[in-house]
């Protein structure tokens, strides 16, 4: 951002190819309308944009730019009038599974099933535990950049993502136990 700001336009190229695509999906799995999350995003960089010659390092250039995107996603739900965020539903993309030997059909449908089941966990967690937990997976996130970027003390957030995936690891088990 340094680089960008000093007048490199193709520093931002790069700092858009490398956060672009989890700042998305950090975005739209908070805002199920897929048009609305994706001019989110754009405001997310037209931000940046903005910011560039007030810049200064506080934090990582992630923590910065999720701070901007968590600014957006709460100013948008303000906006619309609601307490809480509904969580639009969206498989991530998952690794296909490992190799050993002939390709299992049961094991790409187990994968599968895996994976709805994880997304569904996840949204069905409450909105300050999804986010935390989206911070860390998406945007890479440690609980102290999560703090920052969400407004809340050190603790807090590492309470939320603590309970997030604890919810997450009690549901996935239930579900194994229930096969």
């Amino acid at each position: 951002m340094l680089r960008y700001a000093s007048g490199e336009a193709a520093a931002f190229e790069m700092l858009y190819r490398r956060h672009r695509g989890p700042v998305l999906r950090f975005i739209a799995r908070q805002v199920p309308d897929r048009a609305v999350a994706e001019e989110l995003f754009q405001d997310v960089w037209t931000s940046v944009v903005r910011s560039r010659d007030r810049y200064t390092v506080k934090a990582r250039f992630t923590t910065f730019v999720y701070r901007i995107a968590h600014n957006r996603v709460v100013d948008h739900w303000r906006v619309a009038g609601r307490a809480a965020a509904v969580f639009e539903s969206g498989a991530p993309e998952a690794d296909p599974p490992p190799d050993s030997g002939a390709p299992s059909i049961e094991r790409a449908v187990h994968a599968d099933r895996q994976v709805a089941r994880l997304v569904a966990l996840v949204e069905a967690l409450p909105p300050e535990q999804k986010e935390a937990f989206l911070l860390s997976q998406e945007g890479g996130l440690g609980v102290e950049a999560i703090a920052e970027v969400t407004g809340v003390g050190v603790e807090t957030a590492k309470s939320r993502l603590r309970y997030a995936i604890a919810k997450l690891r009690q549901g996935l088990a239930e579900e194994e136990e229930a096969r």
